[in-house]
């Protein structure tokens, strides 16, 4: 688990510039470091960076950026190749001197190309120079665990997992893109292939770039659509086989993401997939898997109680912190230094603690990530469900108060909040997505409108602020559709992130077996209905994890613990959030409605409200506000 960075550029960026930009990112690895600059033709001159984590190969022989014998190639890397033992079988006319997967990665070029990507199981961030062919490729892993961004201006290209390395980059001025602030503002983060700036990108997940001379492409290798479709014709039919394929297949995943050359444990929150995760990791150890949760003195939110009856069940050697609110907020502060663009999911606050928590006994921790997505885990699910059921109606509905003297009477917003919604939602291409209007209505409202010349205009136009792209999946089941939308989306775009920013923000690496390239194409082939049971959701990942530990034990309502934003935002952070939103800021900062965000804001810091009579609280989508506002003071202010 590392950090990345590096550049190909025709300017002269020194190497005391790219180790700069490569020490912004010491919390990834703070073992080692190396930053090298090549010559290539055409004027072209490359750099390459990385800071180190060291998980396997200890030794000096895993420094990177590592070369091939022959020095045609030159690598960095961030993550793991799980499978890499066994590539390395099957590359052994190459001559290792080291025991770690990067230099797997180097001969699985060697050998096959760039098409041995399709060959990697695990989660990382590659970039590779093939000085033969002057070809340089940034590769992700397939749904996005490991981050890369890249700014490509003027035929030059920076790179880097964080945004951090890219800001430091000399020349880089960096204008925030605000097509995607409204998308932001509602949906708590940026997905790919979007970033805070223009012209900087993430590389979106299962993809390639490859630049040469100047000119850039890219290509998926691995697409979740694509993937679902395939895996379709060739369904596993029964249940029983199902659940054994399943469960052998996640047993060889946790089995491979114990392989580390430094202490290793796992978080466990006493919920299905983290015990299930570290049950079978138990099993697969000779001594007790240390194991980690945080609790709350709140009972009604403390789940702590539930994770120490499975751990003392399992007999896992199992370390607890109990925090309170201060312990959380005093972390509000460092949210812009490691989540280096705005980035407005609350959770990353326990994160951040159990991650700290993690890293003063282990380098390494397995997690649940991922169940929910692929074994349709969320509420979400559910109501997505229902609402398809209530499709027509509410279409019937629409259309009745869209008739004349109804519609001027506004009769369709006098209806039940539930009614409302089913009926006003009439977009086929974001079916499963429907939710507040008023939240959709004042996140497009904060944001100040370009005035602009015709080219500039067609820059500046908002996206839309759900994904309209639901018709690409091809699936007329609205909670498939759902979760496969969660897997291009919120999964890579925010559980990801948030988990690879917390954890590293302590030099923690967070691997998640659910997340297997096995695991999630096997549970394409596996049918719906097994996944939810007459409204079980994620029945047949319970089922596995009942046969480790009793169902007494994980049969309960999922408990949580918000944070407290309303409590925080009109209390502690009231100040700051007044000084945010006031006109006079909003004016010079020129990027939101100052009218209409400091009237907004000012109401609900008076009464909870975002306006009159609306009777909602609009604390998540202020707080989205705040951060974006903490993130700009920080690097624009």
């Amino acid at each position: 688990m590392c950090g990345i960075c590096g550049y190909i550029s025709k300017k002269n960026i020194t190497l005391d510039a790219l180790q700069a930009m490569n020490d912004t990112m010491y919390h990834r690895g703070p073992d080692d470091s190396g930053a090298e600059i090549y010559e290539m033709s055409g004027g072209w001159q490359i750099g390459f960076a990385q800071r180190r984590l060291s998980i396997l190969d200890l030794s000096a022989l895993g420094h990177q950026p590592m070369h091939s014998a022959d020095r045609r190639i030159s690598v960095v890397y961030n993550g793991e190749i799980y499978n890499y033992l066994e590539l390395k079988e099957e590359l052994a006319d190459y001559p290792f001197r080291s025991n770690c997967d990067t230099e797997v990665i180097i001969a699985a070029y060697l050998k096959w190309g760039i098409q041995c990507v399709e060959r990697f199981n695990g989660m990382f961030a590659i970039a590779l120079y093939d000085r033969d062919k002057q070809d340089v490729y940034l590769i992700r892993d397939r749904i996005g665990k490991k981050p890369l961004y890249y700014w490509y201006e003027d035929h030059n290209l920076v790179f880097a997992s964080e945004l951090k390395p890219i800001m430091n980059c000399p020349g880089f001025e960096g204008e925030i893109d605000r097509r995607i602030l409204s998308r932001y503002l509602f949906q708590q983060y940026i997905n790919a292939p979007e970033s805070i700036y223009r012209k900087v990108h993430k590389l979106e997940p299962g993809a390639v770039l490859h630049f040469a001379q100047g000119e850039v492409k890219t290509w998926k290798y691995w697409d979740v659509k694509k993937v679902y479709h395939e895996a379709l014709r060739n369904p596993i039919r029964h249940y029983e086989d199902a659940k054994e394929e399943l469960k052998e297949t996640l047993k060889k995943s946790v089995k491979a993401r114990m392989i580390a050359d430094v202490p290793l444990g796992s978080f466990l929150s006493g919920g299905y997939d983290s015990s299930l995760v570290t049950a079978m990791a138990q099993e697969c150890s000779d001594s007790p898997v240390k194991t980690f949760s945080i609790g709350f003195h709140e009972e009604k939110y403390n789940e702590a109680k539930y994770a120490k009856t499975v751990a003392d069940y399992l007999g896992t050697n199992h370390t607890e912190l109990y925090i309170d609110e201060k312990d959380m907020f005093d972390l509000v502060e460092s949210i812009p230094m490691y989540y280096d663009e705005p980035f407005a999911d609350s959770s990353e606050i326990a994160t951040m603690m159990v991650s700290k928590l993690a890293r003063e006994h282990v380098t390494v921790a397995l997690s649940g990530d991922g169940g929910d997505e692929f074994f349709c885990g969320y509420n979400i699910y559910k109501n997505v469900a229902q609402a398809q059921k209530l499709d027509v109606l509410g279409g019937a509905v629409h259309g009745i108060c869209s008739l004349p003297g109804l519609k001027q009477a506004n009769i369709e917003e006098r209806l039940p909040f539930r009614v409302r919604v089913i009926a006003g939602n009439r977009e086929k291409e974001s079916k499963t997505q429907f939710g507040a209007g008023n939240y959709l209505v004042r996140a497009k409202a904060m944001v100040k409108e370009q005035a602009a010349g015709a080219e500039e205009a067609t820059q500046e136009k908002a996206l839309p602020i759900h994904y309209l792209i639901e018709s690409r999946y091809d699936v007329k089941d609205w909670q498939v559709r759902r979760m496969l939308l969660d897997m291009d989306t919120y999964l890579p775009g925010d559980i990801l992130c948030k988990v690879d920013r917390a954890s590293m923000k302590y030099s923690l690496e967070s691997r998640c077996p659910i997340l297997d390239t096995d695991v999630m194409e096997l549970s394409y082939r596996i049918p719906h209905a097994f996944k939810y049971t007459n409204g079980d959701k994620k029945h047949i990942l319970k089922d596995i994890a009942y046969d480790y530990i009793p169902r007494n034990l994980l049969d309960r309502p999922k408990v949580g613990f918000g944070v407290p934003l309303d409590k925080w935002l009109r209390g502690p952070l009231k100040e700051q959030l007044l000084d945010y939103s006031s006109y006079d800021f909003l004016a010079r900062q020129d990027i939101f409605d100052a009218g209409y965000v400091s009237d907004m804001i000012g109401k609900y810091v008076k009464t909870g409200d975002a306006g009159p009579a609306t009777g909602a609280n609009y604390s998540k989508l202020t707080w989205s506000f705040f951060v974006f506002q903490q993130w700009y003071q920080k690097y624009c202010g």
